[in-house]
């Protein structure tokens, strides 16, 4: 059974040791990393889940971004990952816990009440739909970086309401921390 904490309560390197064992050393060089280029996680969306013995078994981050349309204009998004767990631990529940914990403050209005923003990330469509990622809307979007175009995700309430087009990078957001 997984502990979830909040994320800011573990030691950022432990975090980091997580990070590189589930995803390697060159993480840093994806895409998604581009996308979130200078903004911080955000606090109150970002857990970590400890095993029976106390020890990271996996974490998620939220973080702040946007959508910027052909006109310049930034539609603010969360961006959900990295969803990590570590290596021989997978498949034991530890992500599917952290998404409920995240998207679950999300959907109650972790900022006030106000209507969740839309949440985008990169990442297998399969395993994300269960919590309503979906790829048809974000055909024209881009990314600063490489990606596959049907691994680009978005869980929206309303989709209908999201531009078209558009580039994906950091929102220094108000939400932050």
């Amino acid at each position: 059974m997984a502990t979830l904490v909040p994320l800011s309560a573990i030691d950022s390197t432990l975090v980091e040791q997580l990070l590189d064992a589930a995803f390697g050393n060159d993480r840093h060089a994806r895409t998604a990393y581009r996308m979130r280029l200078g903004v911080e996680p955000l606090d109150a969306l970002s857990f970590a889940a400890l095993d029976d013995e106390d020890y990271l078994a996996g974490s998620i981050q939220l973080w702040p971004v946007a959508l910027t349309d052909p006109k310049g204009r930034a539609h603010p998004m969360l961006m959900v990952g990295p969803v990590a767990v570590m290596p021989g631990r997978q498949g034991e529940g530890f992500g599917k816990a952290l998404m409920m914990a995240s998207l679950g403050a999300v959907d109650a209005g972790f900022d006030h009440g106000a209507a969740p923003l839309p949440q985008v990330m990169i990442g297998d469509p399969n395993y994300y739909a269960r919590w309503g990622f979906v790829s048809d809307h974000t055909g024209d979007w881009h990314c600063p970086g490489p990606f596959e175009r049907h691994r680009l995700l978005v869980r929206s309430a309303n989709p209908a309401v999201l531009p078209t087009h558009g580039m994906l990078g950091p929102w220094h957001s108000p939400l932050a921390n």
